[in-house]
């Protein structure tokens, strides 16, 4: 979506210029609600780095075409996978959406020993479904071009084994501030649950090459521990940062 757009819809279908896309029901009901009109700019995103202008052409109650004159490929920006808590639902959706801004390159919840005393928590295939539109949705508004890799509920130890190799951070109170260690992409940020946790925990998650980084003073919920630590590691790796100096 550029500044001549006024909306912008997600597909996952191949797009190409010159060709007719078919946009879902619920996109032509959006589109009757924003009262867009034939001949009107659109964007359009498939979350995997491809983009595209068009058209709007043939309108109706349930069904709407648009006609692609531009595409373009966006570079996938440097990954940050994000390991976080099985938590409480209304928190993790609002994480989704910001997860999906800050381009975050992948979703994985863990279920931490205080995670299962949770109640109501987000876990499970419909609730995976509401996390990826959410984060459509936030693609959409915040006009990038990749959606976050969403991966189901894991155990603490297939969570790090899946991990990449790379800069590995696990957010405590006690360690050193994230902004003055070195990150390099792939980077991995691990979010404990509401509680804390437990010092096997910690151990294990340091045995795996986790680094103990601190993201402030006061102790924070997971989701603005999450957002703050993403957020620094981003600027870092999109700036080139590098503790204290440009690579």
């Amino acid at each position: 979506m550029t500044s001549r757009d006024r909306a912008a819809f997600f597909v996952e279908d191949p797009f190409a210029v010159g060709t007719q896309l078919p946009l879902s029901e619920s996109d032509a009901q959006h589109i009757a609600v924003l009262r867009l009109g034939a001949g009107e700019r659109v964007g359009i995103r498939d979350g995997a780095g491809h983009t595209a202008t068009g058209t709007l052409g043939r309108l109706g109650r349930r069904k709407a075409l648009v006609e692609i004159d531009e595409v373009a490929d966006v570079p996938a920006p440097a990954p940050i996978h994000l390991l976080l808590p099985v938590a409480d639902r209304d928190r993790m959706l609002w994480l989704a959406e910001k997860s999906a801004e800050l381009n975050v390159a992948s979703w994985r919840p863990v279920l931490w020993h205080r995670s299962r005393s949770v109640t109501p928590r987000g876990d499970g295939p419909t609730f995976r479904n509401k996390v990826r539109a959410r984060m459509i949705a936030a693609l959409l508004q915040s006009r990038s071009a990749w959606l976050p890799e969403i991966f189901p509920e894991a155990t603490p130890d297939r969570a790090i084994a899946a991990s990449p190799i790379g800069s590995r951070f696990v957010l405590e109170g006690a360690g050193s501030p994230l902004s003055t260690m070195p990150v390099r992409a792939p980077a991995v940020i691990a979010i404990g649950p509401e509680g804390g946790f437990e010092p096997a925990e910690v151990s294990e998650l340091e045995a795996a090459g986790f680094a103990i980084a601190s993201v402030g003073r006061s102790v924070l919920r997971f989701e603005t521990a999450a957002i703050a630590g993403v957020a620094v590691a981003r600027a870092m790796l999109d700036s080139g940062f590098q503790v204290g100096m440009r690579e």
